[in-house]
């Protein structure tokens, strides 16, 4: 690995060493660089301490950066009146100022709760570090320049304040991100033996401890290495041994959680009966708790009432009801047909006030109807109920027509959520406001990130998708419901606030229909208690909060959630892998146990052991191929 150029920063080092710790001294430094990896990824914040093998007080420490890298300046001779402080004591951050992360070293003379609280120059709170309980001794933590949202502050001075065991202390830093890019990591430094008027170490032998800090990624399983021998400005690499890891920090909020669920289409299949409600949008032990239900516009209104029995007892149960038509009344089409064709031009008045008719039908029947869509599937051609639309048809009919239909408005409920379809929407002014939902299904495409949508301030929906209903022989296998898990999982964290399921009821869906030996009649199947870990612990209304796992190939995910208004904390961990792991979750939060719920192979959503988080990490293992829900308690 090529060595650092940084004369100039060696010079700023020193006097930097000079002016914090000594008066009147003279140091004598070598520079040790290098990377720490984790199966070959960099470790981020782990810290690296050289410990002197004469005196094993004297240490040197500092953090890797984002890319495991990491620089440490060795002192190997002082002289200097230096004593150590007995009392609460809070450092200049370094380096100062920085350009990408700086320490900001503490010590304390007591066991104490800590946190830290940095400001900007107007009294803002920038960012908080709530680090907890820390024995006595000297410490650290780093800050990247990021505030409670993960975005880069300004270039200015900002106040960094300590507080510990009932006392505080506030000093200034620098930030300037525009400064070198080889500024080196920052370090913390520990001096218990140099306190005489001159110190000369009798070794130039060190061990290296490496270990985690405030948020290292992924944790580090700590080990101390061999003796190495320090003459000359060296670089030294490390591989080290990890648990896979995630961090979850509740400061930074995603995508509003809606909900989750699934449709009952009637004509096409029976009806719901109240028992397979009951499972369906009930939150208890054997229940889905779906919170959406998805039911559809017949063209003719006659069958209206059809919808009815269902969505009512869903809607007294709190559910939200949307609704999709697979083709408008054929009257109104270039065809004059249910399948295929298109809504002709003239008749786009004509179908806003059908829709509308549909809403105000429904309400008059007690069953409020959340959103309608502009149609279903606009992009495909089928052999059933149907109709198309391109992208001016679509931005038309929201431009003119969209606030007559009575309700909120999805659109385009694209097959494969095609960009081709939904962009022109997003780009248009008049039919970008008069959008409310932007929905899609996933059908062999469509399931990543929609920046330009979150740029517009859309809501995003997965309105429908389905796996498995070509598997007439185990439908309920475990092969078949686990990537459901996956699916959810990378549905949240593609910003989406809904997953909906196709039909609630079906020998492939979340309730058995009794066919093709998907078990009895009104059962919930294993795909349908795999996504209850979802949909029965994180309600509408939660937020999607920031995570992060490490190494990101470790099959290992997770997701985070919480409720504004109580704080409850909901985290669901998946475990891809064929065998049993053992995980850590970083949790800011202040939470101290965790109720949990697992669905494997041979668990169906089952209540486990109460999960405890000591100094701010869950520690926890997952069966193979398994999804397991964090409740926090």
């Amino acid at each position: 690995m090529a060595r650092y150029c940084y004369s100039s920063y060696k010079l700023f080092l020193l006097i930097f060493f000079v002016s914090l710790f000594f008066s009147d001294s003279v140091a004598q430094t070598i520079s040790v660089s290098g990377k720490i990896t984790a199966s070959r990824f960099p470790v981020k914040k782990a810290k690296i301490t050289f410990v002197n093998s004469s005196d094993t007080t004297v240490q040197f420490s500092s953090f890797t950066d984002d890319n495991g890298n990491y620089r440490i300046d060795i002192v190997t001779s002082v002289e200097s009146d230096f004593t150590i402080p007995s009392s609460f004591s809070l450092g200049q951050s370094y380096p100062n100022p920085f350009s990408s992360s700086a320490a900001i070293p503490y010590g304390l003379h007591k066991e104490s709760d800590v946190k830290v609280t940095i400001y900007d120059v107007l009294g803002r709170v920038v960012r908080k570090f709530n680090v907890g309980r820390q024995n006595v001794g000297s410490h650290n933590i780093l800050w990247d320049g990021r505030n409670g949202v993960g975005q880069k502050v300004a270039n200015g001075i900002y106040f960094y304040k300590l507080e510990a065991g009932g006392e505080s202390q506030v000093k200034k830093m620098i930030f300037n991100q525009n400064g070198s890019g080889l500024v080196p990591l920052p370090s913390g430094f520990t001096f218990e033996k140099l306190n005489k008027n001159s110190a000369v170490l009798e070794s130039d032998e060190y061990s290296v401890r490496i270990g985690n800090g405030y948020d290292t990624m992924p944790y580090v399983i700590e080990e101390e290495y061999g003796t190495v021998n320090l003459k000359n400005d060296t670089t030294i690499n490390f591989a080290v041994s990890y648990l896979p890891t995630a961090s979850v920090n509740t400061e930074n909020k995603r995508q509003i959680i809606r909900g989750y669920g699934a449709a009952n289409i009637v004509q096409w299949r029976a009806d719901m009966t109240d028992s397979e409600i009951e499972t369906a949008f009930g939150t208890g032990d054997g229940q889905l708790g779906f919170s959406i239900l998805r039911i559809r516009i017949q063209p003719q209104s006659s069958l209206w009432s059809t919808n009815v029995p269902t969505a009512k007892k869903a809607h007294e149960m709190g559910v939200t009801i949307v609704a999709s038509p697979w083709s408008p009344p054929a009257s109104m089409k270039t065809n004059n047909n249910l399948v295929g064709g298109e809504l002709r031009e003239d008749a786009y008045d004509d179908y806003a006030a059908h829709l509308n008719s549909f809403v105000e039908y429904m309400a008059s029947q007690g069953v409020p109807v959340y959103a309608v869509s502009v149609q279903n599937e606009p992009d495909i051609t089928v052999t059933y109920e149907s109709c198309d639309w391109n992208a001016d048809q679509m931005i038309k009919f929201l431009r003119e027509n969209a606030p007559d239909v009575g309700t909120k408005v999805m659109a385009p409920e694209s097959y494969q959520f095609r960009r081709e379809l939904s962009d022109p929407i997003l780009n248009d002014s008049l039919a970008c406001a008069n959008l409310d939902i932007l929905a899609g299904h996933i059908y062999g495409g469509g399931l990543a990130p929609y920046p330009l949508a979150e740029e517009k301030g859309k809501e995003i929906w997965m309105t429908e998708h389905l796996t498995g209903s070509d598997n007439q022989v185990s439908p309920n296998s475990w092969t078949e419901a686990f990537p459901v898990a996956e699916e959810i999982n990378d549905v949240m964290k593609s910003g989406m606030s809904a997953y909906i399921w196709w039909y609630i009821v079906r020998f492939y869906g979340p309730i058995s229909d009794g066919e093709f030996n998907s078990g009895k009649k009104g059962e919930i199947t294993k795909k349908g208690y795999v996504m209850s870990q979802f949909s029965r612990f994180i309600r509408p209304g939660f937020y999607r909060v920031e995570s992060e796992t490490a190494p990101f190939l470790s099959n290992f995910d997770v997701t985070a959630y919480q409720d504004p208004q109580t704080k409850k904390l909901v985290i669901v961990a998946i475990n891809s892998s064929d065998s049993q792991k053992e995980y850590v979750i970083r949790i800011n939060e202040n939470v101290s146990s965790f109720t949990t719920y697992t669905t494997s192979a041979n668990k169906n959503c089952e209540m486990g052991n109460n999960a405890t988080v000591s100094d701010g990490k869950l520690f926890f293992s997952m069966e193979p191929k398994s999804i397991t829900t964090f409740i926090s308690n």
